[in-house]
């Protein structure tokens, strides 16, 4: 008898049976390994891909007006607080500043010529005191030889005459030494105000030669450089910028669905897409923006019509860096990170109150223009007192 090879096997059934049941069970598996995820993880933490790199970018500005001479570095250069970056021709300025010396040297010299004369006319009023006093005497012994007729009325009369005019004299120099102390005051020479005035013309004018260097403000990358040789500049125009990549922060725009439990003080991890999964950069949250993006953009979106359709709004969310991790793998402005928020402690303020800590930045560049301006004013005074 014939047998059919092509009949199914018993067996095939029960393996396809199997196969289901292991499919099925892997599915549950899976279910049940992201309940479980979710349960002990992924309800406190919030996503999203659409933040970058920012920081600050400091433009490098004039503040007196001038010809460019040299330029002191250029895109892409590294530079130190306080490096020349920019030179204008100082001519115009070293002129001024040769006079407004010359001046506070003359006024110097004046003033000393007032306390000079103060002491002549003391010495005068001295000796008009003297000779009032001896005018005096002599009308006295006078009148005493007339009343024996030893001399005439008439040397009396002379006497007299003498004794007025010196009181006279004595009058006009106590005038003139008044005149002479009103001059100078109760101050000293470099006290003067003749001298202060010539003084701060002499600090203007050393500012102002100072002021034709242009210095970094603060340290970090060039950029934007659009300033050329021989370009004739104006105070206030941006000759070029300067980022400093130590100080970074990233700036996560979250859906506003998502900013419920996002307080500030929460760690972060981050992935920039320059480095990949290698490097997590650690953070945390500090604030929140006062509005959603769309509310500071130039042309603000206007919901009055008829045909409003929502619109889901983000709303920036500002993240510290580490800034050990930032020196070991820089960072540059605008690059795109990864951004998770760890939501477990929900027990900070969500929006920054009153009395919160305050970014501030500051620098020493510009602090001792005035110091230095000091220094050239005491020594022109010293050197003509």
């Amino acid at each position: 008898m014939n047998t059919d090879s092509s009949a199914p096997s018993p067996a095939a059934p029960a393996r396809s049976r199997l196969a289901q049941w292991i499919g099925l069970a892997a599915v549950l598996l899976a279910v049940i390994g992201v309940a479980c995820w979710w349960l002990l993880a992924g309800q406190y933490r919030e996503t999203t891909e659409d933040a970058f790199v920012d920081g600050n970018v400091v433009a490098v500005t004039a503040q007196v007006t001038g010809v460019v001479t040299a330029i002191g570095a250029d895109d892409t250069d590294y530079v130190r607080a306080g490096s020349e970056l920019v030179k204008l021709d100082d001519t115009d300025a070293r002129l001024a500043l040769s006079r407004a010396e010359a001046q506070l040297a003359r006024s110097v010299r004046q003033v000393r010529a007032q306390y000079a004369n103060v002491g002549q006319t003391r010495a005068n009023l001295q000796l008009r005191q003297i000779e009032l006093a001896k005018a005096k005497a002599d009308l006295a012994r006078r009148r005493e030889l007339v009343a024996g007729g030893a001399i005439s009325g008439e040397e009396v009369k002379h006497a007299e005459d003498a004794v007025r005019a010196a009181s006279a004299a004595l009058g006009v120099a106590s005038q003139q030494l008044a005149g002479s102390t009103a001059l100078i005051g109760r101050t000293a020479i470099a006290d003067n105000p003749d001298v202060l005035a010539a003084a701060s013309q002499v600090r203007d004018a050393w500012i102002a030669v100072y002021r034709t260097s242009v210095p970094a403000p603060v340290a970090g990358m060039v950029t934007r450089r659009n300033v050329q040789l021989g370009q004739k500049i104006n105070p206030g125009v941006s000759l070029m910028s300067v980022v400093p990549l130590d100080h970074l922060w990233v700036n996560a725009n979250f859906k506003e669905s998502q900013l419920r439990h996002i307080r500030i003080g929460q760690k972060v991890d981050l992935v920039a897409d320059v480095y990949g999964d290698d490097v997590v950069y650690h953070g945390s949250v500090v604030g929140q923006e006062a509005g959603t993006g769309s509310a500071f953009s130039l042309l603000p979106a206007q919901n009055a019509t008829g045909n409003w359709i929502k619109v889901v709004q983000r709303v920036p969310i500002r993240i510290a860096l580490d800034p050990r991790q930032v020196a070991k793998h820089p960072l540059q402005l605008g690059l795109s990170m990864k951004v998770v928020v760890a939501t477990r402690q929900r027990d900070g303020s969500r929006l920054v109150t009153a009395g919160s800590r305050e970014h501030g930045y500051r620098t020493d560049v510009f602090a001792n223009e005035l110091a230095s301006a000091d220094a050239v004013v005491d020594k022109i005074i010293a050197a003509n007192q």
